[in-house]
């Protein structure tokens, strides 16, 4: 096994007695001493800081850099309003999922944000498909932390009072407490929050000075997933992979209008006539659902999912006790005959057929800041 990275601030994790494991190449923080459960619930409450520095950031600089990006997203990158983001997906030819990414425009260059396990292949295949002048830089010396919960705005808005102007995907170079950085009003948790590029070498000073805040603790890995699942969002490589597309994925809204089959830019995307037929006939053998289990037991990753009768109809991609909720929920995929709302379905966990309903994902309400 080769060694693994480590964040700029993987000192202060062990200072602050958080349990490391790998995670996508990383040394990462899956706890801290307050334990998962208390994570969770102190993210909803106040505000929790996560390390996601595994992430990779990179640049698209030139005057058709949007142009360049929309050949290979379903979305509207060319009329992205300056200062804003937008969440999209790369696509294959087969109308499979890539990566799913954040896209940024500030102006001059748009800023992509991409998954840690998949950076690699992303930056290639950007590599790959350059044209027009527009150039790629990846951004080696940046850590990246996300700030989110009820109370992220309070806390964050006491070192930059401006982070009070931002709504809902505003994306801005703001300066925290002397530190040039690059904020989102945006994350991972379906809470208010932010996301906070910053220079790697200022990037201790900086998470320490938003620590000493009194409503923000650390937060770690596990309880990031157990927080990112209650809300219905997704986890690449578990939820969503090169075999599923945005039809199968319930990632529709992902689909810009003026980018679809009827729309001003249609297609022009990998896979887009696969998606489109997907979209017209409705005719897809499996959809992603939420389930909320029936039970108190867990149910984890691969367990299959079955009808009444036993038969296999789907396995479940992400699983985790919901600490907001206080009983198991899961996500997976579905035959579409059992993908309505209210059916039940069964979990088979070490040979019992646990219930489970399909019920709205996400499970709880998103408190995203929208002005």
């Amino acid at each position: 096994m080769s060694e693994l990275h480590k964040t700029a601030l993987y000192d202060l994790h062990l200072e602050l007695g958080a349990k490391m494991v790998p995670f996508a190449g990383y040394d990462m923080p899956v706890q801290y001493p307050l334990g998962v459960k208390k994570e969770h619930l102190h993210c909803r409450d106040n505000a929790g800081l996560f390390d996601v520095s595994h992430m990779g950031q990179v640049k698209l600089v030139g005057q058709n850099a949007a142009a360049v990006l929309e050949k290979l997203v379903p979305v509207d990158i060319i009329d992205l309003p300056v200062g804003k983001q937008r969440y999209a997906l790369f696509t294959n030819e087969e109308g499979g999922i890539m990566d799913d990414l954040m896209v940024a425009n500030y102006g001059d260059h748009l800023y992509l944000v991409v998954n840690a396990a998949c950076k690699e292949q992303d930056i290639a295949h950007l590599q790959a498909n350059l044209s027009d002048g527009v150039t790629l830089e990846i951004m080696e010396n940046r850590s990246l932390v996300a700030l989110q919960g009820l109370k992220a705005a309070e806390a964050l808005g006491r070192i930059c009072p401006e982070v009070h102007d931002l709504v809902f995907m505003d994306s801005r170079a703001l300066t925290i407490d002397g530190v040039d950085c690059l904020i989102s009003r945006s994350g991972y948790t379906g809470e208010d929050g932010y996301e906070i590029s910053i220079p790697s070498d200022q990037a201790e000073a900086l998470v320490r000075r938003i620590l000493a805040e009194p409503e923000v603790e650390p937060i770690g890995l596990g309880a990031r997933d157990s927080l990112r699942l209650e809300s219905g969002l997704c986890l690449y490589g578990h939820d969503l992979d090169q075999t599923t597309t945005p039809v199968e994925g319930s990632l529709l809204w992902a689909i810009s209008k003026c980018r679809r089959a009827d729309g001003e830019r249609a297609g022009g995307f990998p896979g887009a006539d696969i998606i489109f037929e997907q979209i017209a006939t409705k005719n897809i053998s499996r959809k992603r659902v939420g389930m909320i289990a029936q039970g108190k037991a867990p149910i984890r990753e691969g367990a299959d999912i079955t009808d009444a009768e036993g038969n296999k109809i789907g396995v479940v991609t992400s699983g985790s006790f919901g600490p907001t909720l206080g009983v198991p929920i899961t996500m997976g995929y579905v035959a579409t005959a059992h993908a309505a709302l209210g059916t039940e379905v069964y979990a088979n966990v070490r040979g019992k057929a646990l219930p489970m309903v399909v019920s709205k994902a996400p499970f709880i309400e998103q408190r995203y800041y929208r002005g």
